[in-house]
């Protein structure tokens, strides 16, 4: 699945927010991106993620932890650990998530 991703995406400068999360190629519509890599965490940190319901915290440790937020995503986290496409994203574009109202 590493290679995977990385023959997907590439991190890069984001105007958004220092670094980003970029399309390499052209990914379709509900294609899972890649799966998150790391460790459960306790504490809340830098690229600590909330998942199932926020009943566990998930520090990424892979290129993923680069996804920048965005109200408007094109990329999902699932309970699973995998990140999907939720629109078409062509090559060369910024992935984002939505993590929520606090990160406006």
């Amino acid at each position: 699945m590493a290679q995977q991703l990385l023959d997907l995406v590439e991190v890069k400068e984001s105007t958004t927010h220092g670094k980003g999360l970029f399309a390499k190629k052209d990914i379709s519509k509900n294609s899972i991106i890649g799966e998150l890599q790391g460790a459960p965490s306790l504490s809340d940190d830098l690229h600590v993620l909330w998942m199932n319901d926020g009943k566990d915290k998930f520090k990424v440790t892979n290129e993923l932890k680069y996804i920048n937020h965005n109200k408007k995503p094109n990329v999902a986290y699932y309970d699973d650990y995998t990140v999907t496409a939720l629109t078409n994203i062509k090559a060369g574009s910024e992935l984002f998530h939505d993590y929520g109202d606090e990160w406006d």
